[in-house]
């Protein structure tokens, strides 16, 4: 989905690698990519018009795994460097995206939210990034890093935590399958909130 948002001047896009082609014709002026170490680039942006794009390589884990890249500081870094920059540009169309548009990219797009309008609360960065991309589960240690970054005191954290205690209380079966896939720390975060 493409939207306008209250957030900021520009529109904004979250994506899956497999629905890329599809945004091709849309205008699309900066691109941020999140994609696994080594992977190639999409095929897809051959038929995308004229962009500047970041591509940052890490993978979609939450803590230090053998042989897997952990997201490091400067790739926060650079990610807010290019939503601040692109802040002063309001009829730009940001397309972020990762494997499944699910939780690199929803955890980079919250951040950029967030850094534009630290005015807003936390909860409402992500619920603007919920209007636009419904399936969110937001990469945690991404989030941590950026609230450091940000000084918003573990508020973007706490506002993630409360997403996986939203989506375990709907799904268990989401969190089951999130255990599975190694990233049992955001289900227990989101479990122990539910508990308080």
């Amino acid at each position: 989905m493409t939207s306008a948002s209250e957030f900021v001047a520009f529109r904004i896009t979250v994506c899956g690698i497999a629905e890329l082609a599809g945004h091709g014709a849309a205008g699309v002026t900066h691109v941020l990519s999140l994609l696994d170490p080594g992977f190639p680039d999409p095929d897809a942006f051959g038929a995308f018009g004229e962009h500047e794009r970041l591509d940052l390589r890490f993978h979609d884990i939450t803590e230090a795994q053998p042989e897997m890249k952990l997201a490091q500081h400067e790739d926060v870094v650079a990610l807010l460097r290019f939503g601040r920059d692109l802040a002063r540009i309001p009829e730009a169309h940001l397309l972020v995206h990762c494997h499944m548009g699910i939780s690199r990219s929803t955890a980079a797009m919250a951040l950029i939210l967030a850094q534009a309008r630290p005015d807003r609360p936390a909860h409402e960065a992500f619920a603007e990034v919920r209007r636009i991309r419904p399936r969110l589960w937001p990469n945690l240690h991404v989030i941590e890093l950026g609230d450091a970054l940000l000084g918003r005191n573990g508020e973007l954290v706490a506002a993630a935590i409360a997403r996986y205690r939203h989506v375990i209380g709907r799904r268990p079966d989401v969190g089951e399958m999130m255990t599975a896939m190694g990233r049992g720390r955001e289900v227990e975060a989101g479990r122990a909130a539910t508990d308080r």
